[in-house]
């Protein structure tokens, strides 16, 4: 399987008109009350070189993950797609299998589920749930955590548990980075990337900052704090759009990226933007001409 030059391994899409979007409420979420497709994504992501997209889940609806395989059947852009099922569900493995077998089934590569809405802090840990992923990882699959930092330790507890399972940290764990405080956050994190099943993204950092006047010196100490525990291989470029639409254009995002690594080797660089995303959630294949970042 040939890899994709350059991966955005974060992005949504949603359209009003199928489904509401519940969490987009108050006046300052009010720029992401439209929907959002790939034919908007499009043009952004040929803007900043990308060849490659991770379309990642919104809800917890069912309904959405075959709507995404299918939509990445259709594209030349998804080449990965991480849904949404019910972890707590007795026949979660049927579910898993099922959803391979669908339209665009291939490009199921991963599973998510909203823990930063889970009002219990150990959530990951009941008994349900840890089976839920185990069978993600007898699927095959990867599991993207989206957490709160006061959940990191309770994540890092199931990678210990689940070693047979990839977790994938979205937006780092969502750093406190407007407040600029490292810990303990950096703790958890470099907790978390002690063990060799977890990597993570550099994605969703410019909604976690000051939307009106970050900088990348504003994030350069969290991108440092991640680099330094996970290593380059281990981590991802993610745009998060279009959530970063709050705080930042496509294009400012992907550039911010580039010059939050402008000082790895190529080699490293490499695998921020596409090796490691490609490794981490099998992608297809994917054309790889539309440009290097």
């Amino acid at each position: 399987m040939s890899t994709p030059a350059v991966v955005d391994a974060h992005h949504h899409v949603w359209d009003l008109a199928v489904r509401d979007q519940d969490w987009i409420t108050g006046p300052e979420l009010a720029p992401l009350r439209r929907s959002f497709g790939l034919a908007d994504l499009v043009p952004e992501a040929a803007a900043a070189g990308v060849s490659a997209t991770v379309l990642v889940q919104t809800v917890t609806v069912a309904e959405e993950t075959p709507e995404f395989l299918r939509l990445a059947a259709d594209s030349d852009l998804v080449a990965g797609v991480v849904g949404w099922t019910d972890l707590t569900a007795a026949d979660v493995a049927d579910t898993l299998a099922g959803l391979r077998e669908l339209p665009g089934g291939g490009a199921l590569a991963g599973i998510r589920h909203q823990v930063q809405g889970e009002p219990d802090p150990q959530w990951l840990l009941r008994p349900e749930v840890l089976r839920g992923l185990a069978a993600v990882a007898e699927a095959g699959l990867v599991y993207d955590l989206v957490v709160l930092p006061h959940q990191l330790p309770a994540a890092v507890a199931a990678a210990k548990r689940l070693p047979q399972l990839t977790f994938v940290l979205d937006h780092l764990g969502k750093p406190p980075i407007a407040a600029g405080g490292l810990d303990p956050w950096s703790a958890d994190v470099r907790a978390l990337a002690a063990l060799p099943n977890t990597v993570a993204k550099l994605s969703g950092l410019v909604t976690e900052a000051d939307w009106r006047g970050w900088s990348c010196a504003q994030l350069r100490p969290f991108t440092d704090a991640a680099l330094d525990a996970f290593g380059p291989q281990r981590l991802m470029f993610g745009s998060d759009w279009p959530v970063c639409l709050l705080a930042a254009s496509y294009g400012q995002v992907a550039d911010a990226a580039r010059e939050l690594t402008a000082d790895l080797s190529a080699d490293e660089q490499a695998a921020v933007f596409g090796g490691t995303a490609a490794a981490v959630y099998g992608l297809r294949a994917a054309p790889a001409d539309r440009g290097q970042m």
